[in-house]
Order: C-alpha cells, then sequence, then structure tokens
C-alpha cells in the first residue's frame, strides 16, 4: 500500500512538471527572466540619436516586421513582411473589430464556463460573471483576457466556430490574402495566422474606428463585474513611454513568441510598427522603438501630385499645339490626368530628389475624340521602383466634321477670297 502511496506521489508530481513545462504563455503572463526597464533601453537608443547613428536599418531580431505609413499603406521598412506568421494575442485587433461592429457596446453578457475556463492570459471572470460587452472590449485589448475573448466571441455569435466565420468574413472584405483565423484569442492553431503586412493593414483600419483606438489608446482603465469595480492596466510596454505611441496590442504565445503592434504619430508622420517572433519582450521592446525611431528619423512626407501635376502642365505647354486630330472640328484639345491616391508619401530623405517621371501620349488621334478616353500614361519612379502609374485622359469631347462644317468651311473661305481678292 505505502509502495503504491509513493508511486502516485511520484506520478502526480511528474504530471505537475510535464503541465508546467507546457503551459501556453500569453501577453502577461511571462517568465521573470523577461522582465527589463523600458527606460534603459530608450536611454540607449537616444545615445545613439545623438550621434547620428541611426541613418541605417538597425539590426533587429524579430522574425518578421514592418513598418507602414497609415496615411497610405507605403512600406518604408520591412523583413519578411510577408510570410505567415502565428500572431498570438494580436489576434485580438480583429476580435474586437468584429465585436465592436455587431453588437451594443452596452449590452450585458453572461460569462459560460467555456468562456470562465479559458486558458493563458486572464481577465479573471467566473462562470456566471455578468459584465457589458463595452467593459469586456477593455478586459480584452487591455489585460489581453481570453476568457473576454471567448465571452465575447460566443455573445456575438453563439460559438467560436460561428465567431471565426465572421473574422474571416471581415478578412475577405479588407483583402487579406495570406491571413486566416480559426480563435478569437490567438492560442497557437496551425491554420491562425497572418503576416507582419497585412497585421498592420488590419491595425490600420481598426484605429479608424474610434470606440477601438479610444480602447487601445487607454493606460488603465475600471471595469464592472457583478457591479463591482475592477481596475486593469494595458499590457503595451509603449504606451505611455515612448513619445507619440497610442495602440495597439501585444502578443505571447510559445508558438508565435513575443509580438508587437504599435501605432505611433508624431507631427504629421503616423505609422505603425508590427514585430513578430521575437525571442524576448524586451527585444520586442528594443525592435519596436528601433524601427519607430529609424522611420521618424530617415522619412519626410513629399508631395508626389505637386511633382506631377508640375511636370504635366510644363509638358502640355511644350506639346499642347502638336496635337493633330483628323477630321475634327478643332485641333485644341484639353488634357488631364488620374490623380494618385495619395498626394503625399514618405520618402526617405535621401531619396527625395532622386524621382523620374515619364510623360507618353498619342498626339495624333482620330475624331471624334471622348472626353474621359485615356491617350497616354505618366509614370513616376524611385529607385527603379515604380510610385505612380496613371493615365493622361481626354477632358472634354471634340466632335467629327460632318458635311454642315465643311460647307461652313468653304463659306468662309470663298467669301475671304471674294471680301480680299489676291492681288494680280
Amino acid at each position: 500500500m505505502k509502495y503504491f502511496c509513493k508511486l502516485y506521489k511520484i506520478i502526480f508530481i511528474f504530471l505537475i512538471i510535464l503541465l508546467s513545462s507546457t503551459t501556453v504563455f500569453a501577453d502577461d503572463i511571462l517568465p521573470t527572466e523577461d522582465n527589463f526597464d523600458i527606460s534603459e533601453i530608450l536611454e540607449d537608443i537616444e545615445s545613439i540619436e545623438t550621434s547620428g547613428n541611426l541613418s541605417e536599418i538597425p539590426t533587429i531580431n524579430s522574425r518578421a516586421y514592418v513598418v507602414i505609413d497609415r496615411n497610405s499603406n507605403t512600406v518604408l521598412v520591412g523583413k519578411n513582411e510577408n510570410q505567415k506568421k502565428k500572431m498570438a494575442s494580436t489576434t485580438k485587433i480583429m476580435t474586437a473589430l468584429v465585436v465592436i461592429e455587431n453588437n451594443n457596446l452596452s449590452d450585458t453578457v453572461e460569462i459560460s464556463k467555456k468562456a470562465a475556463s479559458t486558458g493563458g492570459s486572464r481577465l479573471g471572470l467566473k462562470t456566471g460573471d455578468k459584465l457589458t460587452v463595452s467593459d469586456l472590449l477593455y478586459g480584452l485589448m487591455l489585460r489581453s483576457g481570453n476568457d473576454a475573448a471567448v465571452a465575447l466571441a460566443e455573445y456575438t455569435s453563439g460559438s467560436i466556430n460561428a465567431f471565426a466565420e465572421l473574422m474571416n468574413k471581415k478578412v475577405s472584405e479588407l483583402g487579406l490574402s495570406n491571413t486566416h483565423f480559426v480563435t478569437p484569442h490567438g492560442l497557437d492553431e496551425d491554420e491562425h495566422y497572418t503576416t507582419a503586412y497585412e497585421l498592420a493593414i488590419l491595425a490600420n483600419y481598426a484605429l479608424n474606428n474610434e470606440f477601438f483606438a479610444k480602447i487601445v489608446g487607454t493606460k488603465t482603465y475600471t471595469i464592472t463585474i457583478n457591479g463591482y469595480p475592477k481596475s486593469i492596466t494595458n499590457t503595451n510596454e509603449l504606451l505611455g513611454n515612448l513619445n507619440g505611441v497610442y495602440g495597439v496590442k501585444t502578443g505571447f504565445t510559445n508558438g508565435a513568441n513575443r509580438c508587437l503592434v504599435s501605432a505611433c504619430k508624431r507631427s504629421n508622420m503616423d505609422i505603425i510598427c508590427v514585430v513578430l517572433g521575437a525571442d524576448t519582450k524586451k527585444f520586442r521592446t528594443t525592435d519596436s522603438i528601433k524601427l519607430i525611431e529609424y522611420c521618424f528619423n530617415n522619412f519626410s512626407y513629399v508631395n508626389i501630385e505637386e511633382i506631377i501635376t508640375n511636370n504635366f502642365e510644363n509638358w502640355k505647354k511644350d506639346n499642347i499645339n502638336s496635337f493633330v486630330i483628323n477630321k475634327g472640328i478643332s485641333n485644341y484639345i484639353n488634357l488631364d490626368y488620374d490623380k494618385p491616391q495619395h498626394s503625399k508619401i514618405p520618402v526617405k530623405n535621401d531619396l527625395i530628389d532622386k524621382f523620374n517621371i515619364f510623360i507618353n501620349c498619342n498626339t495624333n488621334l482620330e475624331s471624334p475624340v471622348i472626353e474621359g478616353t485615356p491617350i497616354g500614361n505618366i509614370t513616376l519612379e524611385l529607385e527603379n521602383q515604380t510610385i505612380y502609374y496613371g493615365n493622361i485622359n481626354i477632358k472634354s469631347s471634340i466632335a467629327r466634321k460632318n458635311i454642315l462644317d465643311y460647307l461652313y468651311y468653304f463659306y468662309k473661305y470663298y467669301s475671304n477670297i471674294l471680301t480680299n481678292p489676291p492681288y494680280i
């Protein structure tokens, strides 16, 4: 009997060790050695800036990263940004967006047993707890509560699977071809993935939602569970510590490693930085700060619409008299061009004066010419990369001459001869 008791104890201890070694961490549940002082990182970056050594792309630990300009979705810098990766709790960007777009935020949700038993990072909900959709969203995005994620998914769609369908419907609407969701919380699943670039595009879209932006920009918040207040703090270590950061979401699982999506605005430049697969929380923080500071130090907005317009107007002055409209009532042609989708784009400072513009246009046309007809194109290039391509269009129609036009022409011609006979 004693033998069996000892055996049970050994098996029990073994199971505890086994389970603890395979725990799926998420966000706020991190190994103790991952703690660090963010002020030290900021001081190191500041010293690099002061020495002027931030002109080169910094060395980055993260497996994949990207920084995009929010105004134009232009990629400023990236590595493996189009490779499919696990994204852990950055998943909750989509979860929050879908919930906000499909619910009344003041509705009350009762927590199910399934939601209450969800592992990983938790808000600490129990079966039967009641709180509003709004408070659950704060718990989802600040505390990164997986229990809140499941509760919101069940309330919105009835089940996790049905909610995943809503998430993937949104994926299709946004044109994210390398993104697929299985869960609302982001715990590791083989078919749950995105790319750094598409996650940045998703975050950019989500931040256009006023309530979403308010949540992810909140450092601390007090929610109410069963009528009792509970204070929660944002897991985003950059919020409140790095100049200009106003969101978005942290993430960590064993499969995804450390992930961070950051939105940062300084002056007129607004960017989103995504790092995926960092080895430690310190690396994800350092990587994010390095990339953000690099972009703000090395990029400026350029008004490409102004460049295109100036070159086009000069080209018209030189070429407008070269147009021939065969059998048209006039040879004078009014032209316009397709305006760029974004008038201003960020450009690396040492490339601002290196744009090349090419204008090609057919000057021999057959009447009638119809308003809106493309007759040429404009290409704007930077380092052999096409920044803009658009059509040159006819702005106003020119009709073809008819018999009356020819009779009028002959009438004018011979009238002129009769009134002003040639000198003989």
